[in-house]
């Protein structure tokens, strides 16, 4: 017999049916909650709030488990490249080394970027933020390919997949060049996607370039990790822009939008800011320690903690060991990040942080990377959306798939009650 939930309401009872998910998560559905009682609920940030089923993503926050259509993250990073799991994500399945190869080019046909784009980008001062930059350019796509995406054409469906693969990443690199001053660069065809970034982002005319096997591979680790987190704001941003129908390059530029916030993707750069400002008050690291444990001291340590994870961040224990990869293979000299593992050793030991299970987790260490890597802080949330575009793909996809409803949360009101007009 199926669990079900009694609400009682001045004495009146009503039930509703528990819904049980793959991985014995329940969940009271209520979606007739309003009409049987004319009620509603309030969940401010929807913390308590299931706004979909999905196939896409397995979380537990209290287990440090991350699971991508059942495959456990760790199995990902080790054995898999970024574009099998973009094609997993979105398709739903692991694709044959065929099918691989097949995205793969399928991407490159469609990498050249219209050449009016640049005089959107030239319209940037140089000093503007690069995500603001990204979501204008992404949106701007939607001009440039007007037709709209037929979901119940698999063909169509493929082709604006290999589209938004192929082009978003060399507009996320034109922020870079843009406030650099650097000439626009072009997809290599004959380099993986991974590699292309690099050179996208830092070759120039004057001077062969070359990237290290190491600084691949981190990169590869790194845009696996942050490439889906299940109902996340930018994510459920997506998922509710999409579901008005609007085309696939406007939500994910809302997407871009959302993430940009420090409290969701901004959060790698606040732990370089929170490095550099420690660097600029002379480096003590106990001091910073002790003013985070002090309640009444509004510093926080910024890249400690996450807000689903209770336990230590299963994507953190992978990038911690691609990170002193990178580090050793670059043999980076840098005081900020002498004072990031000072910071990471005294958390990992101290036991207030055990405590409070404040592990250092993937924003501390992916900014590390990038830092290494000589990649701006403003770009490190742009690195974030490029690792997170074929989340934002899937969960589009399955959304219009499934049918779902227009997005329209409900609220209760506080204003004032009805009042003449004189």
């Amino acid at each position: 017999m199926s669990k079900t939930a009694i609400l009682e309401i001045d004495g009146k009872k009503y039930e509703f049916p528990i819904f049980k998910g793959s991985e014995n998560e329940e969940a009271i559905d209520i979606k007739k909650l309003r009409d049987l009682t004319g009620l509603v609920t309030l969940d401010p940030g929807y913390k308590n709030s299931g706004s979909c089923t999905s196939e896409i993503t397995f979380l537990d926050g209290e287990l440090g488990i991350l699971r991508y259509r059942g495959y456990a993250i760790e199995d990902l990073a080790e054995n898999a490249t970024f574009l099998e799991v973009s094609y997993l994500l979105i398709f739903g399945r692991k694709p044959t080394a065929a099918e691989l190869e097949k995205f793969e080019n399928d991407i490159r046909k469609y990498t050249l970027v219209n050449e009016e784009m640049k005089s959107i980008l030239d319209g940037f001062p140089k000093t503007a933020h690069p995500m603001g930059i990204l979501a204008a350019l992404t949106s701007a796509l939607t001009s440039f390919n007007p037709k709209s995406v037929d979901v119940e054409n698999e063909k169509d469906v493929y082709c604006a997949v290999c589209k938004t693969m192929g082009k978003f990443l060399v507009i996320a690199t034109w922020t870079f060049r843009k406030n650099m001053g650097y000439p626009l660069n072009y997809y290599d065809n004959t380099k993986g996607y991974v590699e292309n970034f690099m050179r996208l982002m830092f070759e120039i005319p004057t001077e062969p370039y070359k990237v290290s096997q190491t600084v691949i591979d981190a990169l590869d680790k790194l845009f696996i990790l942050h490439a889906d987190h299940e109902q996340n704001c930018s994510t459920s941003t997506v998922r509710m822009v999409g579901s008005s129908h609007a085309g696939l390059f406007a939500s994910i530029s809302a997407g871009v939008s959302a993430l940009w916030g420090p409290l969701h993707g901004g959060a790698n750069q606040a732990v370089l800011e929170m490095l550099e400002e420690i660097h600029n008050n002379g480096g003590d690291t106990e001091k910073y320690l002790a003013k985070a444990k002090d309640k009444a001291d509004p510093f926080r340590l910024m890249g400690f903690g996450h807000r689903v994870y209770k336990n230590f961040d299963p994507r953190a224990k992978i990038i911690k060991k691609a990170a002193n990869e990178v580090l050793a293979t670059l043999g980076v000299e840098d005081p900020i990040l002498d004072i990031a593992r000072k910071l990471e050793a005294a958390a990992l030991e101290d036991e207030y942080f055990k405590a409070r299970n404040l592990y250092p987790n993937v924003d501390f260490y992916s900014g590390i990377i990038y830092r290494a890597l000589g990649i701006p802080t403003d770009m490190f949330t742009v690195m974030f959306a490029i690792g997170r575009l074929p989340g934002w793909i899937a969960q589009w996809k399955e959304m219009r798939e499934n049918k779902e409803p227009i997005g329209r949360p409900r609220q209760i009101y506080t204003g004032s009650p009805l009042r003449e007009f004189k």
